[in-house]
């Protein structure tokens, strides 16, 4: 629903009785940064107001920026992402410029619950915030931190990758059991992707993610860090504590071809069910053909179309269905595109929370891709609670 201007809010509520509310918020254009960052800290705290959450609700938050060198500073000193240490945020911050026309957009996610949630900063980069005893770990802002020398393509996927697989290691996980999604932003895509791309499958192979066992849920987009020479940024979702019981993957290979089928190592989605709901994870999902080839060249609503009948035919593998998505992201390559597809978004999904960024796709014929999260209720009462 749409809760005022620029605020766009999505609420699911389980069996259990916690609500997810998953929240865009963006500022208005024509201000300056400051200005427009005080503008999305009044919407949003007006968001919070409405929805009668606390401050401590907050579990997420992505700030897409237009200018990412230049804003980091300032938006790190904002009130969107300083948080009180007993009550820490992950917050996530990347260069994709909102199309809207303003210099900076947010996705945020909240958990109202009357259950007692402990939310800890394990690191500069990782929140774990327990609950029912599953431990959900948010990895954000992961890359190199390289201000004075470039380094490659491949080095820099092994080191994010290495600082997740370490910090599930101190908690008893790894890559392969636990962690849920990723996210990839590759500074200029076009150039730098196989290269990434090579480097995560001599990854996963050596941490038991291979062609035999399973992937993980991803996007893979243009995107960047606020560091001159970081290619690779990576935010992660992880569960501590998760069943093999819970984890089931998306596909309808009517419609579309398993990633591997192109030696590309991502799940198109994942299912992971708890006793009165199910999180379905979609990743970045274009409009792509069963043989794994690009449809309608040239053609951005058509390209829209087909990217969400795919998107529809995984949730419906795992019992969802489109109108059950908490909210989309949507890249294009051309922001000229955006009045179009804005428009089809505000005609059939006026109610569902959506950002429109600009991130060109893994293949230049790609002009848009759609990504998010759809929740589902389930009854399957001896799964762990959510």
């Amino acid at each position: 629903m749409q809760v005022a201007d620029g605020i766009v809010c999505h609420a699911f509520r389980g069996a259990s009785g916690d609500t997810e509310h998953t929240i865009t918020v963006e500022a208005p254009p024509g201000l300056s940064l400051p200005q427009q960052l005080d503008a999305i800290g009044q919407r949003y705290a007006e968001a919070l107001q409405a929805l009668r959450l606390p401050p401590e609700s907050a579990i997420f938050r992505r700030i897409f920026l237009s200018d990412a060198a230049n804003q980091a500073a300032l938006v790190r000193e904002s009130s969107l992402f300083q948080e009180p240490l007993d009550s820490p945020v992950a917050v996530s911050m990347v260069q994709q410029p909102p199309l809207s026309g303003a210099k900076v957009a947010m996705l945020a996610y909240h958990l109202d619950s009357a259950d007692p949630i402990v939310k800890r900063q394990m690191s500069p980069g990782h929140v774990l915030v327990e609950k029912r005893g599953l431990g959900h770990l948010w990895s954000t802002r992961l890359c190199t931190r390289n201000i004075a020398q470039a380094r490659s393509t491949a080095d820099q996927t092994r080191d994010v990758f290495n600082e997740l697989i370490g910090v599930l290691g101190e908690n008893g996980a790894t890559l392969a059991d636990h962690c849920v999604r990723t996210w990839f932003y590759v500074k200029d895509v076009d150039v730098f992707y196989q290269e990434f791309v090579d480097a995560r499958i001599e990854l996963f192979e050596r941490h038991g993610l291979t062609r035999d066992t399973h992937y993980l849920a991803s996007t893979g987009i243009e995107g960047s860090c606020s560091h001159r020479y970081d290619v690779v940024l990576m935010d992660a979702y992880s569960i501590l504590g998760l069943q093999p019981a819970q984890v089931s993957y998306l596909n309808d290979f009517d419609r579309l071809c398993a990633t591997k089928d192109y030696n590309v190592t991502f799940e198109r989605g994942t299912r992971i069910a708890y006793a009165d709901r199910a999180h379905h994870f979609i990743s970045g999902t274009a409009s792509i053909d069963p043989a794994g080839q690009v449809m309608h060249l040239g053609d951005v609503p058509r390209q829209l179309e087909r990217a969400l009948g795919n998107v529809d035919s995984l949730l419906r593998s795992g019992g969802g269905r489109l109108e059950d998505m908490t909210h989309f992201v949507v890249y294009l390559r051309d922001p000229s595109d955006h009045g179009l597809v804005e428009g089809y978004f505000a005609e059939r999904f006026p109610d569902v929370p959506r950002l429109i960024v600009r991130g060109p796709v893994c293949r230049p014929e790609w002009l848009v891709e759609v990504e998010g999260i759809a929740a589902v209720a389930h009854d399957a009462p001896s799964l762990p609670s959510f």
